[in-house]
């Protein structure tokens, strides 16, 4: 015989049930838009579609984008459990898992980058560039102490076959591996976030602009910087994966002129291009501004450069916007091209081959000799 309480129960979990779809369709029909739930009629019924409709609804789902986040952020503080996108390390550090899969699951079937970067090598040399990649090692290849106790020995990471890859097809490599393995100080990556420290972006651009006099392919100039040590408090990129409000303190040192106090701005007609991703925006124009990568180089070059960045798409965005933009290679003697090591199996739009236009400003042109930008 069935009690009151049952019915009771019941009709409170059958509410629930119905409350969220049915206040969904009534605010997307409110806001004028088509209830999404009728996506699924014209679909075929097969697995593929009805799993692909169902992350679809919870995408788009204003209760899911609502309430997500205070989940997350319950199961990781109660459970430790950090979500699909994140895995939780030692001593409160926070891992990007697809930084972590590219370093310990094979990586049969991805695209190989090294065509696409000897491609763009000579394309960049029929125009009398040189070019430079700056092959940034993921936090778990530089810190996989912080990830497993037993990682404390040190993992080897993929990408330096792909260093020597590029090395034996003639590429100049920057390799940062080297460089932040020699352990010592503050940490080279910040604990909840997927970017390296202001101290590690300063080193690997003077990194950089030492190999760039050391090779001969631009002198000094003439522009004096110096440096503006600054704290800023940054929302750790990880961390809000999971819905944490975290934020972390970083020091920084901003990069300004030494004539004017005016903080660091690019030149388009610099002879130095860089290329790159999200690790080129940290700290450069964000918060505090001026005291990232780009910054620092040209503090050590004693010039301006020229820059395009893309979050995420260094792999192939940023050659593609080159493309529609090709004044920017006018006199341009070096490119820089950075990209983060997930990229050579997660970046976005792979690695495909980029044309770019057949002409532009070879190095050492005057100005006036350069075609009107289309």
């Amino acid at each position: 015989m069935t009690c009151p309480h049952q019915y009771l129960f019941l009709s409170w979990f059958l509410a629930v049930i119905f409350a969220v779809p049915l206040s969904q369709a009534g605010l997307e029909i409110w806001q004028g838009r088509r209830p999404q739930f009728l996506d699924v009629f014209p679909r075929a019924p097969t697995q593929a579609a009805l799993r692909a409709y169902e992350r679809q609804l919870e995408d788009s789902s204003t209760w899911a984008r609502a309430v997500r986040p205070y989940v997350q952020s319950v199961w990781f503080n109660l459970l430790g459990e950090a979500g699909e996108k994140v895995i939780a390390g030692r001593d409160g550090w926070l891992f990007y898992r697809p930084d972590v899969r590219h370093l310990v699951e094979p990586s049969a079937g991805a695209e190989d980058p090294v065509a696409a970067i000897a491609g763009f090598r000579d394309q960049l040399k029929s125009r009398g560039s040189e070019l430079i990649v700056l092959h940034v090692p993921g936090k778990p290849a530089i810190h996989p102490e912080k990830l497993a106790r037993r990682a404390g020995g040190g993992v080897r990471s993929p990408a330096l076959d792909t260093i020597a890859r590029l090395r034996a097809s003639g590429i100049e490599v920057v390799n940062l591996f080297e460089l932040f393995g020699r352990k010592g100080g503050e940490p080279y990556y910040l604990p909840r976030d997927t970017h390296w420290s202001g101290r590690a972006a300063r080193l690997a651009a003077e990194t950089v602009a030492h190999r760039i006099r050391e090779l001969g392919w631009a002198g000094a100039g003439e522009v004096d910087y110096k440096l503006r040590e600054l704290r800023v408090q940054r929302k750790s990129d990880i961390a809000r994966m999971i819905g944490l409000a975290d934020t972390e303190e970083v020091l920084c040192e901003q990069v300004i002129r030494a004539d004017n106090g005016e903080l660091y701005r690019d030149d388009p007609n610099s002879a130095v291009l860089v290329l790159g991703d999200s690790f080129l925006r940290i700290y450069q124009t964000d918060e505090p501004r001026a005291a990232g990568f780009i910054a620092h180089l040209a503090r050590e070059l004693r010039f301006p450069v020229t820059s395009i960045v893309n979050d995420g798409g260094a792999s192939t965005l940023v050659r593609q916007e080159l493309s529609r933009r090709p004044e920017l290679l006018g006199g341009k003697r070096v490119v820089i091209w950075e990209f983060v090591e997930r990229d050579i199996r997660h970046g976005t739009e792979g690695w495909k081959p980029v044309p770019l236009p057949q002409w532009g400003r070879p190095f050492g042109l005057p100005q006036a000799e350069a075609p009107a930008p289309l």
